[in-house]
């Protein structure tokens, strides 16, 4: 077991601290004193914190093991003074009212700032009424038609001259094998881009050119989850002498900094040339989010304006959420649709009875869907969603609690108590989705009737829930729709034989050795 515990520790903690050591000293010394919770061993001084470490490698299926076997609930014991005391739950009573019934008393907590201060004092981060602020400015801009109309323009425009344009040149170069997930960051980084900044970086081309960004923000995303899983002082001492993940969250936020404040000089100045010649710039027109936010008037009185501060944290957020979330949720998708080939039979009969391009007869070229064709196709809306069940982008969410509560199982909380709910394990649990839960089942949302169904947000937690839940979950569902419907209709997708696919270590479940794929054109000629 000590073998275990060090080979375990050496890959996450390369180097040695003195309260680590006099932690790991009781762990031995005291191992006779150790008692069983029904959780993993809790340990004089340094509590679970061992198992978790030798089970970080696979924390997901862990978590979701404990779970289920405490009845959707149970508490991690952290180190002593160390306030990484955690309740962990996800069951759908304590889910609805921390997040909708009782939503003011359990907001996101000075903690969460903390962890994630790479993302500044943008959506994510804010709570109360900066918060409310932000979200009523993100809504009227995110749902108004003129972006609507533009995600779908720019998504469909990035399908057809990208995704597949990049697509038949690898299958032309020979055996047509890609790592898939690459290919939908590199999609979902460009169009993210566009949307934010109204600028496509071209990360999507058929020489793959290395883009800083988006490696910067695959640091800083690795970073942010071991801030999770080891106590506060040793994180805060890792970013004091600038050394290990800390030393590369750093060096990535440098990055992520130059970028997109370039950007945001670039388009004050364009914007500024226009109003100085009394005419409307291209991107004005274009409808992009950053134009929309410096020319919006804020009337909020807390200080939040279109200051470079604002827009940047708030581009951070919108790229984080654009970038990462949509491209686990495409890797995901395909990789459980190739595992199903009854599904992906399904998906493209549905298409071709949909289509009227297709219902015309084919012409030989790549067919991409229009968004009025995308919204009717009931079984592939329902097998994004029940792939997003099983693998949600987001695999736990993080609350406090302002006071002592009890929740709807009765488990009694401190006020700064800590609270994760691991999304992950949500949908793995027989009590909430019935026997058939590790099923990939589409028609668990499809009706009798042949309508979609609906389950609540505190059962289906992949766009959030109660009031934070997501306002960009249209445009994720019409990128992804665009997609699916475009690359499943025009080529078909084989998982190399042998290749390992499980989780990363990070706030985003992407794929720990990507996706490696063969690709090949299908004939989409109708008979």
């Amino acid at each position: 077991m000590a073998s275990v515990f060090m080979a375990s520790l050496r890959s996450i903690i390369p180097w040695s601290y003195p309260e680590f050591l006099v932690a790991l000293a009781c762990f031995f010394l005291l191992g006779c004193l150790r008692r069983k919770d029904g959780l993993g061993t809790n340990w004089p001084i340094v509590g679970m914190l061992p198992s978790l470490f030798m089970n970080i490698h696979h924390v997901h299926e862990w978590s979701t093991g404990l779970l289920r076997d405490t009845g959707c609930t149970f508490r991690f014991k952290g180190p002593w003074f160390t306030q990484m005391d955690v309740l962990c739950t996800c069951h759908p009573a304590n889910v609805n009212y921390i997040f909708s019934t009782n939503f003011t008393s359990f907001p996101k907590g000075p903690l969460f700032s903390k962890i994630f201060d790479v993302l500044g004092d943008g959506i994510f981060n804010s709570d109360s009424e900066p918060w409310r602020i932000q979200r009523k400015i993100a809504h009227s801009l995110i749902s108004s038609e003129r972006f609507r109309a533009f995600v779908a323009r720019t998504s469909q425009a990035k399908v057809d001259k990208g995704l597949v344009h990049v697509l038949k040149n690898i299958i032309k170069q020979g055996e047509g094998i890609v790592d898939l997930q690459d290919v939908f960051q590199r999609f979902t980084f460009d169009n993210t881009c566009i949307l934010v900044f109204g600028v496509d970086p071209g990360c999507l081309a058929v020489d793959f050119p290395i883009v800083p960004f988006a490696k910067a923000m695959d640091d800083a995303m690795e970073a942010l989850l071991f801030r999770h899983v080891i106590p506060e002082s040793w994180w805060m001492l890792l970013k004091w002498l600038n050394i290990g993940w800390e030393k590369k969250l750093a060096e990535g936020w440098k990055i992520i900094d130059q970028f997109i404040n370039q950007h945001i000089s670039t388009r004050r100045e364009e914007l500024h040339k226009s109003k100085a010649h009394g005419g409307e710039s291209d991107c004005e027109e274009g409808g992009d989010l950053l134009t929309a936010y410096i020319n919006y008037q804020h009337e909020d009185g807390l200080g939040l304006s279109n200051s470079d501060k604002f827009l940047r944290d708030t581009a951070v957020n919108l790229m984080l959420a654009g970038r990462d979330t949509t491209s686990s949720a495409l890797t995901w998708f395909f990789w459980v649709v190739s595992m199903n080939p009854e599904v992906e039979t399904k998906i493209l009969q549905e298409l071709k009875s949909t289509s009227p391009k297709l219902r015309e007869g084919g012409h030989g070229k790549p067919i991409v869907f229009e968004a009025e064709e995308l919204s009717q196709l009931v079984y592939l809306h329902a097998a994004l969603c029940e792939s997003l069940r099983l693998f949600p982008p987001v695999p736990f969410e993080h609350k406090s609690a302002v006071q002592p509560e009890v929740l709807p199982t009765g488990e009694t909380i401190q006020s700064e108590t800590r609270i994760v709910i691991p999304l992950y394990a949500m949908g793995r649990m027989e009590s909430i989705w019935g026997k058939d839960c590790l099923e990939f089942k589409p028609e668990r949302w499809i009706s009798e009737r042949g309508k979609l169904k609906f389950e609540p947000s505190y059962k289906f937690m992949a766009f959030n829930s109660g009031p934070r839940n997501c306002l960009g979950k249209e445009v994720a569902l019409t990128q992804m729709k665009t997609v699916a419907a475009a690359l499943l209709f025009n080529f078909h997708f084989q998982v190399l034989e042998g290749h390992p696919v499980s989780p990363k270590l990070s706030i985003i479940l992407h794929m720990k050795n990507g996706l490696m794929v063969r690709v090949r054109e299908r004939d989409t000629q109708m008979p």
